[in-house]
C-alpha cells in the first residue's frame, strides 16, 4: 500500500499564506505567464479568410489584422499592440487549430 505525504506545505493566494497539501499535478503545473504581445495566436479553430494588413505595414492598437472564420462566424481579430507587422504565419484559405501562430510584431 503507498503511504500518503501528510506534510503540509504553504500556498500563497493573493497574499494570504495557507498550510495544505499539495498533489504532484500542482506541484508540476507550469507557472502563470502573461501573454506575449509581439504574437497573435488562433483563439478558436477556423479558416482564416481574410488578410487585412501586410508584412512590414505600420499598426495601431486595436487595428483589425485578419478575419478568422469559425462555426460560420466571421471573427475580425484585432491588434493588441502598437508597432510593425514582422511576420505573417497563415495564408488566406488556410485551416488553423486553437492556439496557431498567426501574426508576430515588433512593438514600437
Amino acid at each position: 500500500m503507498e503511504k500518503k505525504d501528510n506534510k503540509l506545505e504553504k500556498l500563497n493566494i493573493n497574499s494570504s499564506v495557507y498550510l495544505t497539501r499539495l498533489n504532484p499535478a500542482f506541484k508540476n503545473k507550469e507557472p502563470y505567464k502573461p501573454a506575449d504581445k509581439s504574437k497573435l495566436y488562433s483563439f478558436i479553430p477556423g479558416t482564416v479568410v481574410e488578410l487585412l494588413v501586410e508584412e512590414g505595414q505600420e499598426i495601431k492598437k486595436g487595428d483589425e489584422l485578419l478575419v478568422l472564420e469559425a462555426m460560420k462566424m466571421k471573427n475580425r481579430l484585432k491588434s493588441p499592440v502598437s508597432g510593425t507587422v514582422s511576420r505573417i504565419s497563415v495564408e488566406i484559405g488556410k485551416k488553423v487549430p486553437k492556439g496557431s501562430l498567426l501574426m508576430e510584431f515588433k512593438p514600437d
